[in-house]
């Protein structure tokens, strides 16, 4: 017996669409990384990343053909995006002053704040953690130093 095989929704295209969009971005990317250079050291980061973003895409691309199909997807309102688009404007454009370190901490304590965490614990804790790890990471892979106030650079 064969199975009937259920048309594309709208919503799935969308999603295999960029999709196979994103995966072509690295694909271009990859490719144009190899033609600069083929040294170990220069696609040491690359290229793993490369093969897991590119698996990832595969993976979600038969996630998206064999599971159900979904009636309707709730879009958040344009009300509840602006003041994230607000805040991200003022983390940009408050990183000179404020330092990579600390701007990103008072972001990450914001975001989590605007979208209901309320426990100061969970909010200090992450936003701290999360703020250190990013600095010191971009500290120490940057070639040029970083504004920051907290941090060495």
């Amino acid at each position: 017996m064969i199975a009937k095989v259920k048309p594309l929704t709208k919503h799935q295209i969308a999603d295999l669409a960029i999709l196979v969009a994103l995966a072509s971005l690295v694909v271009w990317y990859i490719l144009d990384a190899l033609s600069s250079s083929t040294q170990v050291l220069n696609l040491i980061l690359i290229l793993p990343f490369t093969v897991l973003t590119l698996l990832l895409c595969l993976i979600q691309f038969i996630y998206q053909l064999i599971r159900p199909s979904v009636e309707a997807l709730s879009v958040e309102a344009v009300k509840s995006v602006l003041p994230v688009i607000a805040l991200f404007a003022v983390y940009t454009l408050t990183l000179p002053w404020l330092g990579f370190d600390v701007g990103t901490c008072l972001f990450v304590g914001a975001f989590l704040w605007f979208h209901g965490e309320r426990r100061w614990p969970w909010i200090v804790g992450y936003s701290l953690s999360f703020a250190s790890i990013v600095s010191l990471f971009f500290a120490a892979m940057l070639p040029y130093p970083m504004p920051m106030l907290v941090f060495p650079s």
